[in-house]
């Protein structure tokens, strides 16, 4: 029997996210799940006249395929899948699996030349520019142990998450993002973290459910080279199948000086893979009052109830600050008491503390009032 959940996810990611319009095409790209959830984002864009169209993909291939492909064959797979996606008009990447590990040993020169090939001109280039997406975690048991959950209250948890009443999530995030239009001047404070930077003429952009799911984030980026100072990052950071722990990062006129974790060699290798990785591409502050707690997987992680992410790498051309990249990593510190608090100052003003709005206009996104 089919799961009625899955039918009201499918509904939010073609009608809320993607707005899947007539006669448009809509990419469905499947990574590791099951048919259920593919078949009912078909019957969905179908209903909504709109053409579907879809990818199965495997992370043991593309492993596989990184491994030993060589870069006039990654060029020419570039080519295929950015000929494909310059046809569509909406994108949803659904993405599970049963090993977050299975990346993990791909050597650091191979992942260079799929990321700055492969994902840079399908995805950065093409994707995120010209199509209406949307890319989400599909619920399995790995991410159930991930998140140190029973399978049964973990899927609980997720379709809370996934489905929740983004509409209204959206109408509260109004306020935070005239605010970072308005604001120079970003002062973060807590545990081993003293940094500032500038976000003036960049402002801010709301993540409501449109782009991703699980969403809840309003983002900008530090003007480049404003960011000076250290910062201390709280919870465990997955990048290509490998979890950094203890990151600390120390800035001087925006570029990364000093990277420790508890793989300082293997951290300094991400950042040392092209000019832009040392300088940040983004500064997001999130607030899904569903997502208390990390669970190493950066899609939920960076939308943490009173956590703030900090992201070396490839900035958005809606929050452009001018770098360019093949990484884009989003570090998440959460700033709730539990976690050893934080403040968080816009122009010398406090707006939020210990992961609780203090403003008068930025109440609405506190916990309470977005469940």
């Amino acid at each position: 029997m089919l799961d009625p959940r899955l039918t009201k996810l499918a509904d939010v990611l073609v009608n809320y996210s993607v707005k899947a319009q007539p006669g448009e095409n809509i990419l469905i790209e499947a990574y590791g799940i099951d048919n259920a959830l593919v078949k009912e984002l078909v019957k969905k864009v179908h209903a909504a006249g709109a053409h579907p169209y879809v990818n199965v993909r495997d992370h043991a291939v593309i492993r596989q395929l990184v491994m030993e492909g060589t870069e006039a064959q990654m060029q020419t797979w570039a080519d295929v899948d950015a000929f494909q996606m310059k046809k569509m008009q909406g994108y949803i990447g659904v993405r599970g699996g049963a090993n977050i590990y299975e990346l993990s040993d791909i050597p650091a020169d191979r992942m260079k030349l799929y990321n700055s090939i492969y994902y840079q001109q399908v995805h950065f280039d093409v994707r995120i520019k010209d199509t209406r997406w949307v890319v989400l975690r599909y619920p399995t048991s790995s991410m159930a142990q991930l998140a140190s959950m029973s399978t049964d209250a973990f899927e609980e948890f997720y379709f809370n998450v996934c489905t929740m009443d983004y509409g209204k999530m959206s109408k509260a995030m109004d306020a935070l993002k005239d605010l970072m239009d308005r604001t120079d001047k970003v002062r973060l404070v807590g545990p081993g973290t003293d940094l500032t930077f500038s976000i003036k003429g960049i402002g801010g952009v709301k993540c409501d459910g449109e782009l991703n799911i699980p969403d809840g984030e309003v983002y900008s980026a530090p003007v480049r080279d404003s960011v000076n100072g250290v910062i201390s990052f709280n919870t465990p950071t997955p990048h290509d199948g490998f979890i950094f722990e203890n990151i600390v990062l120390e800035f001087e006129n925006g570029k990364i000086i000093k990277a420790t974790a508890n793989d300082t060699d293997r951290i300094n290798e991400i950042f040392d893979m092209d000019e832009g990785a040392r300088y940040v591409g983004e500064f997001a502050i999130g607030v899904n009052p569903y997502i208390q707690h990390p669970m190493k997987d950066t899609l939920f992680d960076e939308k943490i109830d009173g956590s703030f992410h900090f992201t070396p790498g490839n900035c958005y051309d809606d929050a452009y600050n001018g770098n360019k990249s093949s990484l884009h990593w989003d570090i998440v510190n959460i700033q709730r008491p539990e976690y050893g608090g934080g403040e968080i100052w816009f122009d010398d003003v406090l707006i939020r503390k210990d992961g609780i709005f203090v403003l008068p206009e930025l109440l609405q996104l506190n916990p309470e009032n977005l469940k």
